[in-house]
């Protein structure tokens, strides 16, 4: 099994959105509806302007698994909005959106590819700081892996007092 990472372009978004459905059912397969729900996010206007946004804003990465798309995440200079009130890094940082990848590779490397790709392209951007958030509630797994992946927990948040998140940040 060879992982290559290749640019997305705007033709890969019906691929980043079946991937984002492929981790909304095997959520809600295991009764974890709590991070995504359980419709498909492709059927949400929002995350597909979202996800098409930060494409525009940043530089978005296709892992390949023998020439099969089974991960993304995109990089951009700034967190989204719902993180606006808390303390800015003081700092130029790469921010990680939208990781995500195809559950049939589940436990491939292909993750920790993305964010090790992500790692190298903000240190060769001169920037020392990449940052990261996502869902903190349940067992705090998706924490867990971020962590085992070099980053820090910095702030815990809250979005529309329901979602718990947590910021992460690693330093290079």
């Amino acid at each position: 099994m060879e992982i290559a990472i290749r640019e997305g372009t705007p033709r890969d978004i019906p691929v980043i959105l079946a991937m984002l459905d492929s981790g909304v059912a095997w959520l809600a397969a295991q009764g974890r509806t709590g991070q995504w729900g359980s419709t498909p996010l492709s059927q949400n206007p929002g995350t597909v302007e979202s996800v098409a946004r930060y494409m525009d804003e940043g530089e978005t990465y296709i892992a390949e698994v023998d020439g099969v798309p089974a991960g993304t995440l995109t990089l951009t200079d700034a967190p989204g909005a719902y993180l606006a009130h808390l303390p800015p890094p003081g700092e130029p940082e790469r921010y990680v959106h939208w990781l995500a990848s195809d559950r049939r590779f589940k436990g491939t490397g292909v993750g920790s590819a993305l964010l090790a790709h992500a790692a190298h392209a903000t240190r060769d951007a001169g920037v020392s700081l990449l940052r990261v958030d996502c869902y903190a509630g349940d067992d705090r797994k998706l924490v867990a892996y971020y962590e085992a992946n070099g980053f820090t927990p910095t702030h815990a948040f809250t979005v529309n007092d329901t979602w718990p998140g947590q910021l992460l940040e690693r330093r290079l």
